[in-house]
């Protein structure tokens, strides 16, 4: 018997196909109604490979100078929708000089040529969505100096894939796909002659998509921070496109974008990036400080969770805790076992993170990064606090499983700071134990003190732990608290290996110093979608057995009293060209 599910996908993607080309004979051709303002940001340094002839794209770099994007061989499917999605646009556009010019337009009207008739993989709302705001931010750097001919294929294309997305957009998965294909619809139906019917339906939907998608917290399912900056940011486009238009801004529209603002900057660490946590990474550079600045919405969030996250920030550091049960169901195909990590960062660095998404490197690292292991908090037994189900017969993802499903958090003053309280029963069925974790941030941000407790709480939870205890014949169970550092943060241990000291790139340090327990310096990784492979870096890690109904380890990590308040960190970064890995 045929699944159900595939034979969805395939109907699905055999009628993108059949509108795909009926939007193409349409005789449609049109002009911009005023000059297109590009919005989008874009990477000198990654327009600079790609006129070189490097393209690299969902963890692969393909080499291929003086070759066009559309005769390389993609390497595979995530591969082939960067190429087909056009936000490469934006790096070369970042460029601008003759070169970069001549190798986007070259690149564009090949692909009007070939994929322009309804053909190849790029026909799918989201992609189309995606490709439609690319081509119209930049059409004045595309259009100067063309020939009348390539100008009208390049406004008959832009039309005849408006019309595909007004009859397709609601087949794109709900979530950050339909917000693509919608924005597009949006953005192509203001600023096209003679298409602005197809706005309004756009509109409407896009404010049922906010209400959907968008929860009381500013929040998306996922939990996935970098998503919900992406969305965020289509929706500041579309309000400003409506904007322009002098067209209505619909409640539900701005109360999304309203509700998303504080969230966002809950979610941002003091370097202007974006916490790591279910799938999601530090986010473009400047994309989320300018998407911000774009919403107008300067209010924060109130105290408490955003999206299911918690924040400690004094001085010049900040924590973003994982506070939540993960996501579950579908909104849980990229969601990672990280309930009660957290990541730390001081200055312009990042300290304590977690190892990220693998997904750019295969489906071993993808897997590796969304345990337990991989984030900094407890592992207890080897286990992860949410376990991987079966996989999906469409996608291959697997969804998480026996999550945690009691997450108590507390926010309060200590004495001298900021303190979280919280815990999860992740490992209740299991082991009978239940994790609860202090963090106490001092009010100049020099200092947090932590404590990571194992309890057995009722009577219930006892007996389990008794019949753990009997299996590993009364030895205890094993436990590892980690703490995983940026590869650019250098550890050594100290003090006859009872405290780390870690050096930023800033110079500045910090020790890890534990009560009682062994600390270790192991080998972690970091993940980046932007490498080549994972770049090496290093993990505190404190082990210990529970013996007993209660297990308590106390640790922190400060400033020495000798380091100055505010450090001058005048090092520039740089993103890493394909060689640097």
């Amino acid at each position: 018997m045929s699944d159900p599910i595939s034979l969805s996908a395939r109907g699905a993607r055999l009628l993108d196909r059949i509108h795909a080309r009926l939007a193409t004979r349409a005789k449609a051709s049109s002009a911009f109604v005023t000059a297109p303002e590009p919005r989008t940001i874009g990477s000198f340094a990654r327009g600079r490979q790609l006129v070189a002839g490097n393209f690299l794209f969902a963890g692969y770099l393909v080499t291929a100078e003086n070759q066009s994007i559309w005769e390389i061989t993609p390497p595979d499917s995530a591969f082939k929708a960067e190429l087909h999605g056009f936000a490469w646009l934006d790096d070369l556009a970042a460029v601008g000089d003759l070169k970069a010019r001549a190798t986007a337009t070259e690149w564009l009207w090949a692909w009007i040529d070939r994929y322009g008739g309804g053909v190849g993989p790029g026909w799918t709302p989201d992609l189309t969505g995606r490709r439609l705001i690319r081509w119209i931010n930049h059409a004045i750097f595309l259009l100067r100096g063309q020939e009348s001919a390539q100008s009208k294929a390049f406004h008959r294309s832009l039309a005849q894939q408006t019309l595909f997305l007004s009859r397709r957009w609601h087949s794109a998965a709900p979530g950050l796909p339909r917000f693509e294909a919608l924005t597009g619809l949006i953005y192509a139906g203001l600023a096209l002659e003679g298409l602005e019917r197809l706005a309004e339906p756009a509109v409407a939907a896009l404010a049922k998509e906010c209400d959907a998608q968008i929860n009381e917290e500013g929040g998306v399912p996922t939990r996935n921070p970098q998503e919900l900056l992406e969305v965020f940011t289509l929706l500041t486009w579309a309000a400003a496109a409506l904007s322009e238009a002098e067209k209505p801004l619909p409640k539900a529209h701005l109360g999304a974008i309203d509700r998303i603002a504080p969230t966002l900057r809950t979610l941002r660490h003091a370097d202007g990036s974006l916490a790591r946590f279910h799938g999601g990474g530090r986010g473009m550079e400047g994309r989320l400080d300018h998407a911000l600045a774009a919403s107008g919405v300067k209010t924060r969030a109130p105290d408490g969770l955003s999206m299911g996250f918690a924040r400690l920030s004094a001085g010049r550091t900040s924590v973003i805790i994982d506070a939540s049960p993960p996501p579950t169901g579908a909104a849980s195909f990229n969601a990672h076992a990280s309930t009660l990590a957290f990541e730390m960062t001081s200055g312009r660095r990042a300290l304590i993170v977690n190892c990220g998404s693998g997904a750019s490197f295969g489906a071993d690292w993808r897997r590796a990064g969304r345990a337990t292991p991989s984030h900094s908090t407890l592992c207890l037994d080897g286990y992860s606090s949410a376990r991987l189900g079966d996989a999906d017969r469409v996608t291959a993802r697997e969804m998480l499983v026996d999550t945690p499903t009691h997450v108590p958090i507390e926010i309060s003053h200590a004495s001298d700071g900021l303190r979280f309280q919280g815990g999860h029963d992740g490992y209740v069925a299991t082991h009978g134990l239940t994790h609860a974790r202090t963090l106490e941030l001092t009010f100049d941000g020099r200092g947090m003190a932590g404590e990571d407790l194992l309890l057995a709480l009722e009577d219930a939870d006892r007996r389990r732990f008794d019949k753990a205890m009997n299996q590993k014949k009364l030895d205890g169970i094993p436990f590892d608290i980690r703490f995983h550092l940026h590869p650019e943060a250098h550890a050594t241990l100290d003090l006859g290996g009872a405290a780390v000291s870690v050096v930023l790139k800033s110079g500045e340090v910090w020790v890890f110093r534990s009560e009682g327990q062994p600390v270790t310096l192991e080998p972690s990784v970091y993940l980046e979608s932007n490498r080549l492979k994972p770049r090496a870096s290093q993990q505190i890690v404190l082990s210990g057995k529970a013996v007993d109904y209660a297990t308590r380890v106390r640790w922190s990590l400060s400033k020495p009293q000798d380091t100055a308040i505010g450090v001058r960190d005048l090092v520039q970064d740089h993103l890493p060209m394909p060689q640097d890995t």
